[in-house]
């Protein structure tokens, strides 16, 4: 790309050439010839930028999605984790206490969930799980068991809450790397009402399918197994029926086609971390949990895990200066039927040599 410097120069040389003379720099012609040379470099480079966004090669953000939508795909929307909360009392109470649905609470990083039904606290419990989601879409929804432990707003004799279990299942929107390869994949592999990819396609076309899987005759000649998952992982019967339903409408005469959900393979982690600075290892550890849940998405479908992602993960953590991935000890082979999930999640201390 010229400067605005280097087209100035050229102006000027193309008017000597035609004029016989030079324009001294601090004359009226040369300030009009400087600012043209700045608006072409200006065209110049809407121009480039233009040229960028007529290829899914280069294209980028929506004019990326344009793209897309020429091929029948959108972009992955961000998905809500969810999870369980855990609203608890010091003494049990001696009538229901009720934790209305939309009660939210956060963690110390300020991350907030909501329930999505209302609760009831019976007399002589303790406490009560009610079914709830984060806030915001994406990964930052992903908390570790025991970090959600702040009441923004305390249902009528509530005096504690937590999280029992990891919220998971939050996915970031679909960059646009994973984007262009979906679109240049489908150049490649031409849906054709028949073939692995038109089954594959329509699947992913359906609310709330990250990954899909399409394999033929495995239960003999004309049958087509389409198996998917969701950003949480493993679908609901409901999504498989409907998914189930559309292929059956969409399919090629006399084939038997069946929508499943993958075999869960549980993958258990275990991570030593060396911090720059010993006193943020407990955000450092709920950052890496974090990241590593974020990982276990439902677009490993088909996919083995692999030591150098999950360390490029770990490693990618800010405060994080070593780490030491005890389990798995190599990589873990995937399948088309398979959907490796999160195990236990293990994270220590790496001790002093």
């Amino acid at each position: 790309m010229k400067t605005v410097d280097e087209v100035y120069q050229e102006l000027l040389a193309s008017f000597a050439e035609r004029a016989g003379f030079t324009p001294d720099d601090s004359c009226d012609l040369a300030v009009r010839l400087y600012a043209a040379a700045a608006q072409l470099q200006a065209l110049s480079i809407q121009a480039d930028w233009v040229l960028d966004q007529s290829f899914p090669q280069t294209a980028s953000g929506t004019y990326l999605e344009y793209h897309a939508a020429m091929r029948g795909l959108e972009r992955t929307a961000a998905t809500y984790a969810e999870g369980t909360l855990r609203f608890s009392v010091v003494s049990a109470p001696a009538s229901d206490l009720t934790v209305e649905s939309g009660t939210v609470c956060m963690t110390g990083d300020e991350v907030r969930f909501m329930t999505v039904q209302t609760g009831t606290l019976t007399a002589g419990s303790l406490y009560t799980d009610v079914p709830a989601k984060a806030l915001e879409a994406g990964g930052s929804g992903n908390a570790a068991p025991g970090t959600v432990t702040i009441l923004t707003a305390c249902p009528v004799g509530i005096t504690g809450c937590t999280n029992p279990g990891a919220f998971s299942g939050g996915c970031d929107a679909e960059g646009d790397e994973s984007l262009r390869e979906r679109i240049l994949d489908s150049y490649q592999r031409l849906p054709n009402g028949a073939n692995a990819a038109f089954y594959e396609e329509t699947a992913m076309g359906h609310t709330g399918v990250a990954a899909a899987a399409a394999v033929g005759r495995v239960r003999g000649t004309g049958t087509v197994d389409v198996y998917v998952a969701t950003a949480a992982g493993i679908p609901d019967a409901a999504l498989l029926e409907e998914i189930q339903e559309d292929l059956q409408a969409k399919r090629e005469i006399a084939v038997d086609v069946k929508v499943l959900a993958p075999a869960a393979l549980a993958v258990d982690v275990s991570l030593e971390l060396c911090v720059k600075d010993e006193a943020e290892f407990t955000a450092a550890r709920s950052a890496v949990e974090a990241a590593v849940r974020g990982y276990f998405t439902g677009k490993l479908l088909g996919l083995p895990v692999r030591l150098a992602e999950l360390g490029s993960l770990v490693y990618g953590v800010e405060g994080v200066e070593n780490y030491h991935i005890l389990a798995p000890t190599a990589d873990v082979s995937g399948g088309q039927t398979v959907l490796p999930v999160l195990g236990t999640l293990t994270v220590t201390a790496m001790e002093e040599a």
